[in-house]
């Protein structure tokens, strides 16, 4: 569409409208294609820092056992005893969780029981 005009009512010509909105989500997704495949593109990539969690303190401070916060907030206790222990430490949506919990233990227990 680059370059082309449009005649309105009173016979001006103006330029042409942007690409269609299917267009732009055509060349976003070939984009997001080149940057998952490491070809060199232009992209705006945001990164949201998760705290660690010391996780003995968070269940110490809320008074549970290992099993009791396991079962409660859907661990193993293998993870809870791990990470404890310093043997792994918690990864992605388990190190989400757990910032959540140490922040809001309440709103997770409210959206667990529903």
């Amino acid at each position: 569409m680059e370059g082309k005009t449009e005649v309105n009512r009173a016979g001006r010509q103006k330029p042409a409208k942007e690409p269609a909105l299917a267009e732009k989500l055509l060349r976003s997704a070939q984009q997001a294609r080149d940057w998952v495949n490491g070809k060199p593109v232009r992209a705006r990539v945001t990164y949201v820092p998760v705290p660690q969690v010391d996780v003995r303190k968070l269940r110490a401070r809320m008074k549970l056992s290992q099993t009791q916060f396991a079962a409660k907030f859907g661990f193993s206790l293998d993870s809870i005893q791990n990470w404890e222990q310093g043997h792994r430490q918690p990864e992605g949506p388990a190190r989400i969780l757990l910032a959540v919990i140490a922040k809001n233990p309440n709103a997770v227990e409210e959206a667990l029981r529903s």
